[in-house]
């Protein structure tokens, strides 16, 4: 079987032992960007490599460029590969915040390579613990497979192409969306036309996403193949991307610059409040 969306902490802790499978830590703080490796040096579910966000997960920042810009795809390709993974392997990714940071941004960032086993991990670490499934603090050598390069299953829009006919969805803090508070970017506000859907509805009080009818209900008034993600620099976007692919709303797309990048450009419009 093949998991493309989620996994359970009980269905991975079945397969910890199948050599074809890769778990990929993905804990991340933007306030402490070490502390996510340092807490899987701590413990982590075995076997787990670490994927750093701005280390691996993303590329070099220029001054057109959001803060968290694509990595280069054949640089991606070929850390995939140091980490164990290969053309065959089923990859499950966790983080500390019920997917909503890296770990779906690596769900993603896999898809765009062209490689369809992958899923995240459903409730994260915290799901694992709570579950009372083992830890360990060994540093894997899951030794080097050769990732290869495919289709991508998923393609990026850049800012030009997301001013044209695209459904937005903004996946920040209702309050950044509105323009009250900013406290990561220097301009406030949203992309004009853009509604609000805060990734952190996509999960119940447990940290674990909705069930699939309540996701629809969310996110389908619109057609996916019509609807476009952004959120501050490209990362947490991702989750709402992967909520609507669990609840079968397939081919919505990603503004992978988002809003870090849309408002390097004063003469891109700029809206506030809630529409």
């Amino acid at each position: 079987m093949i998991y493309r969306t989620l996994i359970s902490a009980e269905t991975l802790d079945a397969h910890l032992a199948d050599t074809n499978w890769r778990v990929v830590d993905c804990r991340f703080e933007l306030s402490r960007p070490d502390a996510g490796e340092i807490a899987w040096r701590e413990s982590h579910i075995p076997g787990s490599v670490y994927a750093h966000l701005e280390r691996d997960l993303s590329g070099r920042i220029d001054p057109s460029t959001g803060r968290h810009p694509l990595p280069d795809p054949g640089v991606l390709a070929d850390r995939l590969g140091e980490w164990g993974i290969g053309g065959e392997t089923q990859v499950v990714a966790y983080d500390a915040a019920g997917g909503a940071m890296a770990a779906a941004r690596l769900w993603w960032l896999a898809r765009w390579l062209g490689h369809e086993r992958v899923a995240v991990l459903d409730g994260g670490w915290q799901a694992w613990l709570a579950g009372g499934f083992a830890t360990d603090d060994a540093i894997p050598a899951p030794g080097s497979r050769t990732f290869p390069r495919r289709p991508a299953l998923v393609e990026p829009l850049d800012a030009g192409a997301i001013r044209h006919g695209w459904h937005l969805i903004d996946a920040r803090g209702a309050e950044r969306f509105r323009g009250e508070v900013e406290p990561i970017d220097p301009v406030a506000g949203h992309i004009p036309g853009a509604a609000n859907r805060p990734f952190s509805g996509n999960l119940d009080a447990s940290g674990k996403f909705l069930a699939p009818e309540v996701l629809r209900e969310r996110f389908g008034a619109v057609p996916a193949e019509s609807t476009a993600h952004y959120c501050g620099s490209g990362v947490t976007s991702c989750h709402n991307l992967l909520a609507m692919e669990h609840a079968g709303l397939s081919g919505s797309r990603l503004y992978a610059g988002s809003w870090s990048e849309w408002i390097r450009d004063p003469e891109r419009p700029v809206a506030k409040g809630s529409e």
